[in-house]
């Protein structure tokens, strides 16, 4: 990875201390809302936090039930009640 000059790192620390209300978006307007057809993952793979929760047994033999990855589809029904309740 390049290096930063002394010059990019000032300009960079300068642009940084600039306040929002200056930022030009006119020809990149801002996307304020999730898309309904993006794909998450597709180029961006959001950073995985190993957590613990407790679950009831029942639920977790129904996750268990459909096979190996169980946790990572614990992630993909929050992931899909995330996105019903932002769009609420």
């Amino acid at each position: 990875m390049k290096q930063l000059t002394a010059k990019q790192r000032a300009d960079l620390l300068r642009l940084a201390q600039r306040p929002d209300s200056e930022i030009d978006l006119s020809d990149i307007p801002e996307i304020r809302e999730f898309p309904s057809d993006a794909i998450v993952g597709r180029f961006y793979r959001p950073k995985k936090q190993s957590v613990t929760i407790r679950l009831d047994a029942d639920v977790l033999a129904w996750l268990k039930m459909s096979g190996d990855g169980y946790q990572t589809r614990v992630n993909t029904y929050l992931r899909e009640l995330m996105t019903k309740q932002r769009a609420s």
